[in-house]
């Protein structure tokens, strides 16, 4: 008997019991390639002995020291090479221990910076619909993921959002990718004016969607946009790259490829590659300048922040990227795993749509091609894709409710940054044999 309380309260999963480079092994010696690290964390595969190292000679140094008494120098190397690395005037990095906590941290630092900078009535932060902040209250309350909001509907607060940039879902028949991204942008402009804009602090959006509606792009000149409709209503932009950043899709910061420069970023699955729990929140100087010439103090904090065992374990992981090169392998790899998805997936009738940057894919799987038509969501076409990749010794990230939070269906994978050639065609090929084999017998029944 579990006394664990599993994400299932009906089924125990099976144990782990190992796991090197793209492999997981299970206690019953099954083996798995893992196309999808986990949950977009695993980016320079399992078992680095370069992170163990580190992780093991920190531990005999200096363990734990609270980060309201103590720096450690794990923790300001690290610091130092995510600003380096990020660019685009980021100058401060606070440590947290998730993407949620990044993201709760993050709303509430916009709020404080606005408050610094005389702006007391600003306090709404604007979000997209059919996005996925994080499952803290505070990060719930600002996400668009319908089925993971509804139990706890009552205790969140009143929320507002926009439009999606989803061009696939919601262009208008003839309409140029330019023109919907002005479109879905100028929505935000609509919704400040609407709630008037010396209530606004923040805008938060995903730089490219994860695991909610599947490594959707934003379309060229959507951010741009975005960006100057903040500066217009001195609305700070916080970019949530919890899953997209940390070369996921390619540079450090996904922003970056947008040619624009947030005012604060969330990062956390790729910066400590799963080895241990790690977050951050990145803000330009300017933010933290509001901080340092006013109280002079951010009004937050948890007890394991900048834990210096956790931040060694991270700073070793990026070493390690750019030991190994594996920034540029992330182009190259992802490159050729899109030209693999679209030459073996890219005519298959219930295969709608293929997307994605760097090594961030998602396959959105739909009951007919010519009208996009979902699935019935009962079916769980997804999820069953999932199961049928795993019977086969392939992880992936399966999602549903693509669309709206209720109806749609996608896969995802994440491979690692050092994924080599023969594990993509493997991908690839049990990826596509999951769907032939689900999708031939949609119903489940079998002749």
């Amino acid at each position: 008997m579990s006394h664990v309380f599993h994400r299932s309260a009906l089924t125990t999963p099976p144990m782990a019991a190992q796991a090197s480079g793209q492999h997981i092994t299970d206690a019953a010696g099954q083996n798995y390639l893992d196309a999808s690290g986990g949950a977009a964390v695993s980016c320079i595969g399992h078992g680095d002995p370069r992170v163990v190292a580190a992780v093991s000679q920190q531990i005999a140094q200096l363990d734990y020291a609270h980060n309201g008494v103590f720096t450690s120098q794990p923790a300001e190397e690290l610091a130092t090479h995510i600003c380096e690395a990020a660019g685009l005037g980021m100058a401060r990095v606070l440590f947290v221990g998730s993407g949620s906590e990044a993201v709760e941290a993050a709303i509430k630092m916009a709020r404080q910076c606005q408050i610094e900078r005389g702006q007391t009535g600003r306090h709404v932060v604007i979000s997209r619909h059919q996005s996925y902040h994080g499952n803290t209250l505070g990060a719930l309350a600002r996400s668009g993921s319908e089925t993971r909001r509804t139990p706890y509907t009552p205790m969140l607060p009143e929320r507002t959002q926009i439009m999606p940039c989803f061009y696939y879902r919601h262009a208008w028949p003839g309409e140029t990718p330019e023109a919907y991204g002005l479109r879905a942008a100028d929505t935000l402009e609509a919704e400040i004016l609407r709630l008037g804009p010396e209530t606004v602090a923040a805008f938060l959006v995903e730089t490219v969607v994860g695991a909610t509606s599947g490594a959707v792009l934003p379309v060229p000149g959507y951010f741009k946009r975005i960006r100057e409709i903040c500066d217009r209503y001195s609305v700070l932009l916080i970019c949530d790259e919890v899953m997209c950043g940390v070369h996921r899709t390619g540079p450090f910061l996904a922003c970056a490829a947008e040619g624009i420069a947030p005012d604060i970023v969330t990062l956390a699955k790729g910066l400590g590659g799963g080895y241990l729990p790690i977050g951050a929140v990145v803000c330009r100087s300017e933010v933290f300048d509001s901080f340092a010439q006013g109280s002079g103090a951010f009004t937050h904090g948890h007890t394991y922040m900048a834990h210096p065992v956790v931040c060694a374990a991270a700073l070793a992981v990026q070493r390690a990227i750019v030991e190994d090169g594996l920034a540029a392998r992330v182009s190259e790899q992802g490159a050729a795993l899109e030209a693999a998805l679209r030459g073996r997936l890219g005519q298959h009738p219930h295969v709608g749509d293929i997307r994605g940057r760097g090594l961030l894919w998602a396959v959105e799987l739909v009951a007919d091609r010519e009208t996009a038509a979902p699935f019935d969501p009962k079916l769980k076409i997804s999820a069953r894709i999932g199961v049928e990749a795993k019977a086969r010794g392939l992880l992936v990230y399966p999602g549903s409710g693509t669309i709206d939070g209720w109806r749609g269906d996608h896969v995802l994978l994440a491979p690692a940054y050092s994924i080599g050639q023969e594990d993509l065609d493997k991908i690839v090929d049990v990826l596509a044999a999951s769907i032939e084999a689900v999708t031939r017998r949609p119903t489940g029944v079998t002749s």
